[in-house]
C-alpha cells in the first residue's frame, strides 16, 4: 500500500488528475488509465498503464 502522504502528491502523468489506489494499481478516472504498482513502486508511465472502462 502506498503511503497516504505520497499518494496525495502523485498525479496522472497524462491528465495531471489525482490518482486513487485500488489494490495493486493507481487509477486515474479522468484519463481512464490504471498504473501498476510493482514491488511497492508506482510505475507512472503511460506505456505501462492499462486502459479501463
Amino acid at each position: 500500500m502506498i503511503d497516504e502522504s505520497l499518494l496525495k502528491l502523485l498525479v496522472c502523468p497524462q491528465s495531471k488528475a489525482p490518482l486513487k489506489q485500488v489494490e495493486d494499481e493507481l487509477i486515474c478516472e479522468q484519463s481512464e488509465l490504471a498504473y501498476p504498482i510493482i514491488d511497492g513502486i508506482p510505475v507512472l508511465l503511460a506505456e505501462e498503464a492499462r486502459k479501463i472502462n
